[in-house]
């Protein structure tokens, strides 16, 4: 019997390009292979002994020719490659339909309704890089006291301002003015808080990020797990990224290291149900910013904490390690690819070596969980719970 589900979200853990990336600008791509090369080879031995080189070929990492976990690897059926519709469809959540994007900037009647709504005009209107556009039009924002709006190739309205503008309280307000404006047609996935400190030439993105989704469109697995009367605990960005559905507890900590660290601590807390957690920093501080070497010293130091998880696994727990898209730091763009994500399964009691294949939707896996808690099915995927399961 499963009683408790750990399922990490590792943001842009891609293992190679899709069969429709092409569509998307990202042929070639593969965050974790490209990366592993980068830098002469990955050290990372307990993922290797979960089954992660069984996945593919990865510089510095072995196959082990006995995991202890099960593996495989996941295709996307939902139409993008953001991390909403990465979490939602591994909730059993297909979109169908893509969020809008804005390659040329919001229409003007959009943001006139914006900068009526909160009494100031704004700066930028256009994609870019967060980092590179408030090093362009930060002293300006400071002098005018306009905060800088942009996109970027996701469907995301990004409100970058300086603590010393605007608190973050008061740009959080900000946001919800926007997500509240941004109806169909213009109903992008995310509102994104992007408060920063600093001089000009010295500008500096904090933790105070916050994002602002869009609600769920049918129910998800965090739904059904909180319907059966089982906690579901949120760490990290899930809470924004559902909108706080489906979730009894959210948790918001300041780095990677402290959202996992606390997944630890709730190992002792909470007995059953679902412990959710995204790490959010393999895509915001390195694969957004091209940073391969960042990336490959993140996912190292992720392989170093893994044994105080797994030692404080119970025997009724399964751990579910996965991806919600790539995003390889090695390619011109700075935004999202669209990759394959891996697909990691170990428990006490379950079974170990298992290849359970190239899973035709992410949403396999939140079937899969849905059952091994005994909640209602979802609407979308396959549950591969009895490949996994022993006895």
């Amino acid at each position: 019997m499963i009683n408790r589900v750990i399922l990490i979200i590792v943001d842009g853990f891609g293992v190679g390009a899709l069969p429709d990336a092409e569509q998307y600008g990202d042929g070639g791509s593969n965050t974790l292979a490209h990366v592993a090369d980068a830098v002469g080879g990955l050290n990372l031995p307990i993922l290797e002994s979960l089954g992660l080189g069984c996945i593919g070929e990865y510089s510095g990492v072995r196959r082990s020719p006995d995991p202890d976990g099960c593996f495989g690897k996941m295709v996307s059926l939902s139409k993008g490659k953001d991390s909403i519709t990465g979490h939602w469809e591994i909730s059993g959540v297909v979109v169908e339909q893509p969020f809008p994007t804005y390659p040329n900037g919001f229409p003007d009647d959009l943001i006139g309704q914006f900068e009526q709504a909160i009494g100031r005009r704004v700066l930028g209107n256009r994609p870019a890089s967060g980092t590179a556009i408030i090093n362009t039009l930060g002293e300006e924002h400071l002098r005018t006291k306009c905060p800088i709006v942009y996109t970027s190739a996701d469907s995301v309205f990004q409100i970058a301002a300086h603590e010393g503008v605007a608190s973050v309280e008061e740009l959080y307000d900000w946001c919800r003015v926007a997500r509240k404006l941004l109806k169909s047609p213009h109903r992008v996935g995310r509102v994104i808080a992007r408060p920063f400190t600093g001089e000009p030439g010295r500008f500096m993105r904090t933790a105070g990020r916050r994002d602002f989704s869009v609600a769920p469109i049918d129910k998800t697995l965090l739904d059904h797990v909180k319907a059966s009367g089982q906690p579901v605990v949120g760490i990290g960005k899930i809470e924004d990224l559902f909108a706080g559905h489906g979730l009894t507890q959210s948790i918001h900590m300041a780095s990677d290291a402290d959202n996992f660290d606390e997944a630890i601590k709730r190992l002792h807390t909470v007995p059953r149900g679902l412990i959710f957690i995204n790490l959010g920093e393999f895509d915001t501080v390195y694969g957004h910013r091209n940073d391969a070497v960042g990336w490959a010293k993140a996912v190292e130091i992720l392989d170093g904490k893994l044994p105080a998880l797994l030692q404080a696994l119970r025997p009724d727990d399964m751990l579910c390690i996965t991806g919600d898209h790539g995003n390889d730091p090695t390619t011109p763009s700075t935004d999202h690819s669209r990759e394959y994500v891996p697909l990691l399964i170990y428990g006490p009691r379950l079974a170990r070596g298992v290849n359970v294949g190239t899973r035709q939707t992410f949403a396999d896996l939140g079937q899969t969980i849905a059952e091994a808690l005994g909640t209602t099915m979802l609407t979308a995927g396959q549950s591969f719970l009895a490949a996994v399961r022993t006895g």
